[in-house]
């Protein structure tokens, strides 16, 4: 893909597909038994990490919806007192340091079926227009995509930190 031109929505379906199958390989490097160990992310789980980019996700993926639909911008799910980004991270912690490790990592995989969803609802000209949506400040939804952009928490932020906790002895 040139500069010059926008992706198609197959190139973007194609990216997420690429992702799904990175976060698939991530999961099988960690294995199972690694899930509930602490240090993936200071103190917390590989599991506490795949909620916290859940549900950051989750966040993008109601925006994203919403558009979708014709609908307006929801709020989100995490109390209005919550603003910060460690008050959030806090507050996604909490809801789900209890739930089952196999709903955490489910609801993980999900999130990348109901992105190529949405993908598939919105209209060429929405993926490749910078200014439908306003939370991507000026970025095209498809080109965040088709970039890495839009998972580039995770890869960013997190992943290298994942890498250093999986060489350590278990």
């Amino acid at each position: 893909m040139s500069e010059e031109t926008v992706p198609t929505k197959g190139e973007v379906l194609a990216a997420i597909d690429r992702e799904r199958d990175a976060w698939e390989t991530l999961l099988v490097e960690v294995g199972e038994a690694r899930m509930l160990e602490p240090g993936a992310m200071g103190d917390w789980t590989f599991k506490d990490l795949a909620a916290h980019i859940t549900g950051w996700r989750a966040r993008s993926l109601q925006r994203l919806e919403a558009a979708a639909n014709g609908r307006p911008e929801p709020d989100p799910v995490w109390p209005a007192n919550r603003v910060s980004d460690d008050e959030i991270n806090d507050w996604i912690h909490e809801v789900n340091k209890d739930r089952l490790l196999g709903e955490v990592i489910g609801e993980s995989r999900e999130s990348y079926a109901r992105l190529a969803e949405i993908v598939q609802m919105l209209p060429d000209e929405a993926l490749n227009d910078p200014n439908r949506f306003p939370w991507l400040e000026g970025n095209a939804l498809g080109a965040q995509i088709i970039s890495g952009e839009f998972f580039s928490h995770l890869h960013e932020e997190h992943e290298p930190e994942i890498r250093r906790w999986l060489q350590q002895p278990a």
